[in-house]
């Protein structure tokens, strides 16, 4: 398998010493059965004075540290190193019941999989615009309707850097035909789930060939994409910002039912609001050679 690292750096400026409150970090790559992380380092500067480890109900690696220490610098340095197997998505893969949507979820799927089917953002334009991708019938060949509509969006929708927090309402995505990645993330979801399939949201990193750079793709610091449960192959990746369906290149950190479940690092610090002065964030993403050679 191929072996990938990445650097996250994320560092906050302020014009004098200021203290900080609790900060909770989700950096460090879930242990799936497609990725697995070989080496994990996480440097905090000033050193906290307590960094502690827990997983969330999603299985996420989230991380928790309490500062003693005043400075006008906090810097988070991660460096990750993992096995990755890339997986496409057949149709041959999705069970017999499935293929045709409508289908129902095998009832002892259905507990783990109630909270992402439930309607996110619904909207009346968000249904009018998903029927495209249905027959006059309301049904669709499965496989066909994730590929399409991962890839249309991909096609139709202009992919920004948007660097302001939140995620914006699905319909006000389809209205400016533009947004982030989490942005078109969360319109394939609301569109899904208003259907009764199951999606969740994920973030984690892309990782671009040189030659394959695309600044609208990469977007700044992280990546964020779509998780479907399809019966048969389980979890399948789908990435509508960049019109990719299975995981190529594709590392995940945080699986969540909202965004907001899934942020990469938060936390309070205390003064003015003239004493910030910036805060920069650099992602580097390598593939480093191929396992066992």
């Amino acid at each position: 398998m191929p072996i990938l690292s990445v650097r996250h750096v994320t560092t906050y400026h302020y014009n004098r010493p200021v203290a900080f409150g609790e900060h909770r970090m989700m950096l460090r790559p879930r242990d799936d059965d497609d990725q697995k992380v070989l080496e994990s380092e996480l440097e905090i500067t000033p050193t906290p004075k307590q960094l502690a480890w827990m997983r969330d109900v999603f299985g996420n690696h989230v991380a928790t540290a309490q500062f003693a220490d005043r400075a006008s610098e906090l810097r988070f340095v991660s460096n990750i190193r993992l096995d990755h197997a890339p997986a496409n998505f057949r149709a041959t893969d999705i069970k017999d019941f499935a293929r045709t949507y409508p289908f129902a979820y095998a009832a002892e799927d259905w507990l783990g999989l109630e909270r992402f089917i439930g309607p996110l953002s619904p909207h009346p334009a968000i249904d009018r615009w998903s029927a495209t991708f249905f027959r006059k019938d309301g049904s669709a060949d499965t496989h066909g309707l994730l590929v399409d509509m991962t890839r249309t969006i991909r096609r139709t929708f202009k992919h920004v850097s948007r660097h302001e927090k939140g995620i914006q309402a699905p319909v006000w995505t389809l209205n400016l035909g533009s947004g982030s990645c989490r942005d078109l993330a969360v319109l394939m979801i609301a569109a899904l789930r208003s259907r009764g399939i199951a999606a969740r949201f994920v973030s984690g990193y892309v990782h671009l060939a040189d030659d394959d750079v695309d600044d609208d793709v990469a977007g700044g610091n992280t990546h964020a994409w779509v998780q479907v449960y399809v019966p048969g192959p389980g979890w399948v990746d789908f990435d509508p910002s960049g019109g990719v369906v299975g995981n190529q290149n594709l590392v995940r950190v945080a699986v969540a039912h909202h965004p907001c479940e899934a942020i990469p690092l938060q936390g309070t610090w205390f003064g003015t609001a003239a004493d910030h002065l910036a805060m920069k964030v650099a992602v580097k993403v390598t593939m480093a050679a191929a396992s066992g050679v």
